[in-house]
């Protein structure tokens, strides 16, 4: 008789890479002995050392921020908490944000892309009705926030296609603690600014149903605050 089948092993989830640049972090914390209250090297410096992209470290930093494990002080620097005498675990978090701005570059911009061959003047109207509202909730984070919601997702119902909508609500739903914790010591006023005007010329693209235009300004908005979030 044939021997059965050797049971299949388990997949194991290869950990996020901003997890493993913060172990990384971690132990360089320990191998340099950099006491508790003590300023990290700069981030183009650690970066470096590391040999990891910018985006990462930052993502990486947050991680350990949330942890408990370091302060990111706007201006000054990223320190070593003096209230964590070892290291933690740090807080499962989802994806990193600048995956997901990867993904939502790609899949956004060919979203507005067919918004702007297929939609109908209510379409035109909704997303209309999005970029008016955070207009007017500029200075209300949350309103100004769920409207930019809107917007990204009355453009995936201008494509008639309910497939793209709900994987444009699954990327807007993985703007979790890392992403806020991001925004809040990056966003500038000055992306909040041009986010405005960014999402204007989605707009008029779509509306005017230039394919192309569309795209272009799709992506150039979301390559926008990917340099933002990454370089500060």
């Amino acid at each position: 008789m044939k021997k059965p089948p050797a049971p299949r092993e388990a997949t194991v989830a290869e950990p996020r890479l901003y997890r493993v640049v913060a172990s990384r972090i971690q132990q360089l914390i320990k191998d340099e002995d950099i006491q508790p209250g003590s300023r990290l090297p700069a981030e183009r410096e650690l970066a470096a050392k590391l040999s990891v992209s910018r985006a990462s470290l930052r993502e990486a930093l947050i991680a350990l921020e949330l942890g408990g494990m370091v302060e990111v002080r706007g201006g000054s620097g990223v320190y070593v908490s003096e209230l964590v005498e070892t290291p933690a675990e740090m807080p499962e978090v989802g994806p990193g944000p600048f995956e997901v701005l990867a993904a939502r570059r790609l899949i956004e911009s060919e979203v507005a892309a067919i918004a702007a061959k297929v939609a109908t003047d209510s379409h035109v109207d909704a997303i209309l009705r999005a970029v008016m509202e955070m207009e007017q909730h500029h200075e209300d984070r949350t309103s100004n926030e769920q409207a930019d919601r809107n917007f990204h997702l009355a453009i995936a119902r201008a494509t008639g296609n309910t497939a793209l909508v709900g994987v444009i609500e699954y990327l807007w739903n993985q703007r979790g603690t890392l992403w806020h914790k991001l925004k809040e010591h990056f966003q500038t006023e000055d992306l909040r600014k041009q986010t405005l005007q960014d999402h204007r010329k989605v707009l008029e693209a779509i509306a005017a149903h230039d394919v192309a235009g569309a795209r272009q300004a799709m992506r150039a908005h979301l390559e926008r605050v990917t340099r933002t979030f990454s370089r500060g």
